[in-house]
């Protein structure tokens, strides 16, 4: 089974405290605010975690760069998939 599925099972079975010290945990290592693609919009909006928490819902329309590869959270969760800020977190992408 691959890491992604495993973590998702693993999240299927916390607490909704202990999903949002995960997702909380995972914001720390996020370098969406690194990334060129991230704007003041998103900054304004503290948007951060796309590849969990799902695509910008307006700030970002279109991603130049992508640097989702260099991320703590995608060896950690073993994405696959890129560009989340506009085509949506891992699950989504997977069609799960």
């Amino acid at each position: 089974m691959d890491k992604f599925v495993e973590a998702m099972q693993m999240m299927a079975k916390m607490t909704d405290e202990e999903k949002m010290k995960a997702i909380d945990m995972n914001k720390s290592l996020c370098i969406c605010r690194a990334c060129p693609s991230y704007n003041d919009c998103a900054k304004e909006n503290g948007e951060l975690l796309y590849c969990s928490l799902g695509s910008s819902p307006t700030c970002i329309t279109e991603a130049t760069v992508c640097i989702c590869t260099g991320c703590p959270v995608t060896s950690k969760m073993g994405l696959k998939n890129l560009y989340f800020c506009t085509k949506g977190s891992e699950k989504e992408q997977r069609g799960m």
